[in-house]
């Protein structure tokens, strides 16, 4: 890995271990806080809308006047976010705090380009699992923290020492390179995405494919604590096991094809859903959460496909769409888990299993097969990637 992803890296997997310190954490936090199941649903659903409305602005501004300025307003509006949340004692001006929060999500557009122009030698799927995988190893001492912590000092102190950890990937961050622009003809830009067909049919089968997957996880960690009696320490300890699992996962699938590791994240979800709505006990709720790591590299393997459709130049705004269309299913998906909750906590479980089902069969249908080698699109990646190469920040 050159200079620029070291500090990407290292940027993330701090960010990890403050985000992972609290997000786990914040169903219950808003539940201590008064919300019942519906409010709940509908504040992470609100979350998702949020990110949806930030991605395409962020990957038109990123194609336009650079990646690096966009890291580091992202940055900094999470850090802002992140002390409103630790110093707020009411529930309205907490889910301020949560909801400028959930703005960070346009870093995703720029942070990927950033990472696909600065990747070397790497394959685009290959560089994007590693950094993830930074990430996520820095989310495994999160929750453990943050629920120890929660369970000793209450889950206020929790966001308190999560702030200041956001704080040191803050600075970590501005030590980073920028990269120059791709100057590309705006329009041709945009007519190219909107006639780009399977880019398109791509879309479609992301959205099915991120509502299903999302859906069983927004109110577990409720569904554990309520249903299944788990204190904040174990949840803790649960969710570093889905910490470790989202590293895993990065690793290995980001190793081979795109599609068939989106396809095997998909199952691991599924078998997640199944293990919390059957299993009994610690350990199978934490082997659960280390499946949920297939919803994590299927995600970022999503966005690989992507960069397969389309110029590199359309990098910013091709990836805040595709954003914007995961965040859409992350705003349906809460609603309709907080709903399915208030009738029966357990319905969630089986109910996921199903569109999970048939989001598999969809995106076999309309994801792009993998060019084989030797091909006229692997010859014009090939090309692509060394043009990439000239903008590596290192």
């Amino acid at each position: 890995m050159n200079r620029s992803l070291l500090l990407i890296g290292g940027a993330l997997l701090t960010w990890g271990i403050g985000e992972g310190m609290f997000l786990l954490f914040v169903p219950l936090y808003l539940q201590e806080l008064g919300a019942d199941p519906l409010a709940i649903g509908s504040i992470l659903g609100l979350f998702g809308l949020m990110m949806m409305i930030v991605h395409i602005p962020a990957g038109y501004l990123a194609d336009r006047f650079g990646r690096k300025p966009l890291l580091v307003i992202s940055w900094g509006i999470g850090v802002g976010a992140a002390w409103l949340m630790a110093v707020s004692r009411t529930l309205p001006l907490f889910v301020i705090g949560y909801l400028v929060y959930g703005l960070t999500a346009f870093v995703s557009s720029p942070l990927f380009s950033y990472v696909a122009a600065a990747r070397g030698s790497l394959s685009v799927g290959r560089a994007m699992t590693i950094t993830s995988a930074l990430f996520n190893a820095g989310a495994v001492a999160g929750p453990i923290s943050g629920g120890w912590i929660g369970d000793h000092l209450g889950l206020r102190s929790t966001f308190l020492v999560a702030a200041c950890v956001l704080l040191v990937s803050m600075a970590t961050i501005l030590f980073l390179s920028p990269q120059p622009r791709d100057d590309h003809d705006e329009v041709s830009r945009q007519g190219h995405l909107r006639s780009n067909l399977p880019y398109v049919r791509l879309l479609g089968a992301l959205f099915v494919a991120s509502f299903a997957m999302y859906l069983p996880q927004p109110l577990t960690p409720n569904f554990l604590q309520n249903e299944r009696q788990i204190s904040l320490e174990f949840m803790g300890w649960i969710g570093s096991a889905g910490s470790v699992g989202n590293v895993a996962f990065n690793l290995v699938l980001g190793r081979g094809s795109p599609r068939l590791g989106f396809l095997l994240g998909q199952a691991a979800v599924g078998f997640f859903a199944v293990l919390i709505w059957k299993g009994a006990g610690i350990a199978s709720y934490a082997l659960g959460y280390f499946l949920l790591g297939g919803f994590r590299a299927a995600r970022v393997l999503g966005f690989a496909q992507v960069r397969s459709l389309v110029h590199q130049a359309q990098m910013g705004l091709a990836f805040g769409v595709t954003e914007s269309v995961n965040a859409f299913a992350m705003i349906l998906a809460p609603l309709a888990a907080g709903s399915l909750y208030a009738r029966d906590p357990a319905s969630i479980y089986p109910i996921a299993l199903l569109c999970l089902a048939a989001a598999v069969l969809l995106y076999r249908s309309w994801s792009p097969r993998d060019a084989p080698a030797g091909s006229a699109l692997s010859h014009s990646m090939s090309g692509e990637r060394a043009a990439d190469a000239g903008e590596n920040g290192a």
